[in-house]
């Protein structure tokens, strides 16, 4: 059976906790035979752990999970948690005493929707990484994207709701490649098929109507928020046979679907990052690849915020059925 998920690509497991009522959450990817990974990092504010795993100088040749939470710098706590999991289920690298599991993460700034003194932590990630499976995957308010907004020009009064979003594709008889990403943007989202903006900074708080977050800088608008109180997360995987230096190239390709269906991208305020992972042996053109990358991570965004419902008085295009690409 086909989710249309990151979950489609072989040897992908995904699992989301979410905290309903402080609005914060994380989804960790768990690849029980490993993956070959890299990262790229656009943003200006990114808050990371474990990063250095993925380097080609590293003496570890894969990785085991990838966990992305929201509450800013303490999320990190849940990937302790993941650890723990993968421990219990006879995941991680290899040595004398023991497995020691490889999860790199990442976290995203949710406290200023829902509790602030409630944030992801070791028993939330274990409890996302032991219910990770290859089905299908929740968008919009679920994991790391429960307390995600976006366009915060103005501040949270004008922001909209963001969320999760995941697609994938096949690229021939057996070749996978899936994306997840979690939007949490400083700027508007922009539907990449009409360049029309879907969500974003509001004129008021009380108005739904799109302030165009770019126009409105351009004018001389700043800021109401501080910096780093914005990122956007992504993971994209494939299983197709990557190198490290391959896998960093591929998220470097991808994030130009960042820029795409983000209006502004990679500003002061957004910590934006992308992962990328291979969990296969299958050839295929890393142009290519990183290509069709950039055209999922666009339409991942544009999900993330079509499914994302209202949230903490901050409103979500979800509340209303809407088709997704």
């Amino acid at each position: 059976m086909v989710w249309h998920a990151i979950t489609d690509v072989p040897g992908v497991l995904v699992g989301q906790e979410s905290d309903a009522q402080a609005l914060t959450g994380c989804t960790v990817l768990v690849f029980p035979a490993g993956a070959v990974g890299g990262v790229d990092i656009r943003g200006s504010a990114p808050g990371t752990r474990e990063l250095e795993t993925l380097s080609a100088l590293h003496l570890a040749p894969r990785i085991h999970a990838i966990t992305l939470a929201g509450g800013s710098a303490y999320g990190l706590e849940a990937a302790s948690g993941v650890m723990r999991a993968l421990e219990e289920m006879g995941i991680g690298f290899p040595m004398p005493a023991a497995r020691v599991p490889l999860v790199p993460a990442a976290i995203l700034f949710d406290l200023g929707l829902g509790s602030a003194t409630r944030r992801p932590d070791a028993a939330m990630g274990y409890a996302a990484c032991r219910a990770a499976t290859a089905g299908a995957v929740a968008e919009g308010n679920a994991g790391a994207g429960t307390g995600a907004t976006v366009g915060k020009l103005f501040g949270m009064r004008c922001a909209m709701k963001g969320g999760v979003g995941t697609a994938s594709v096949c690229l021939d008889e057996a070749v996978w490649l899936g994306a997840l990403v979690v939007c949490n943007a400083f700027g508007d989202v922009v539907d990449v098929r009409s360049g029309r903006l879907l969500a974003g900074a509001r004129l008021a708080p009380d108005s739904l109507v799109l302030a165009d977050s770019a126009q409105q800088i351009r004018l001389g608008k700043t800021s109401q928020l501080p910096q780093g109180t914005s990122t956007t997360l992504g993971v994209v995987a494939t299983n197709a046979r990557l190198s490290k230096p391959q896998a960093q190239k591929l998220a470097q390709l991808a994030h130009q679907g960042v820029t795409r269906a983000l209006s502004p991208a990679h500003t002061l305020f957004d910590g934006d990052l992308l992962f990328a992972v291979s969990t296969g042996s299958q050839p295929a053109d890393l142009t290519r690849l990183g290509v069709v990358a950039a055209d999922l991570v666009a339409a991942c965004l544009v999900r993330a915020v079509r499914a994302a419902r209202s949230a903490g008085g901050v409103p979500g295009l979800g509340d209303a059925p809407q088709a997704n690409p």
